[in-house]
């Protein structure tokens, strides 16, 4: 059970501050990403339900207010959707940068054991090459599997606006039948023949 953990340890010391550095924004970043799928999956289904239940229960508005009230409600629904994806693309694009600084710290200390002790001593070499490549490859890792979550994402709350859209109208259109048919007289014409 300690062996992975110090195993995590040993990675992240052989590739510097800044790799503990992409571990922290690689914990926000998916924090985030769970976070929006928790939201999609069960918060939206009760927001979109909450919508249609005030809808029905306002009274018959006039045909330009309720479409502006539509609008309205499927604004929020997207909002709601799209929340912290603007945050989530920046900590995607920042990942590559923290590898690159990982690159250059560990190329600085590359630069000083060739300085100190000449390229006679490849083991010294060694820490600073990895501290130069881990976080680079981290930083990748980290901001590739983000974007793809983040499409998936930002597709899916599309989706579900669309979707919002769809039945918000239909309910308008079917309350609009429904006062149309309280409206029209009855019919006796029809029974007489």
């Amino acid at each position: 059970m300690l062996e992975p953990i110090l195993n995590l340890q040993r990675f992240l010391d052989a590739g510097g501050p800044v790799l503990w550095a992409i571990l922290l924004v690689a914990v926000i970043l998916w924090t985030l990403i769970i976070e929006r799928y928790w939201h999609h999956w069960r918060i939206f289904p009760q927001e979109l339900a909450a919508v249609r239940a005030r809808r029905a229960e306002q009274p018959p508005q006039e045909r330009r207010i309720a479409r502006m009230l539509l609008r309205k409600d499927v604004s929020e629904l997207r909002q709601g959707l799209t929340r912290s994806l603007t945050a989530i693309r920046t900590l995607i694009a920042a990942c590559p940068l923290l590898g690159l600084l990982g690159t250059v710290t560990g190329m600085i200390h590359v630069f000083d054991v060739i300085g100190f002790s000449g390229t006679g001593n490849p083991r010294a070499m060694a820490a600073g090459v990895s501290m130069a490549t881990i976080p680079t490859m981290a930083g990748l890792v980290v901001a590739l599997s983000g974007f793809v979550f983040s499409i998936r994402l930002q597709r899916g709350g599309e989706a579900h606006v669309r979707e919002a859209e769809d039945v918000l109208k239909r309910d308008m259109l079917e309350e609009k039948e429904v006062r149309s048919q309280k409206s029209k007289p009855f019919n006796r014409s029809y029974f007489n023949r």
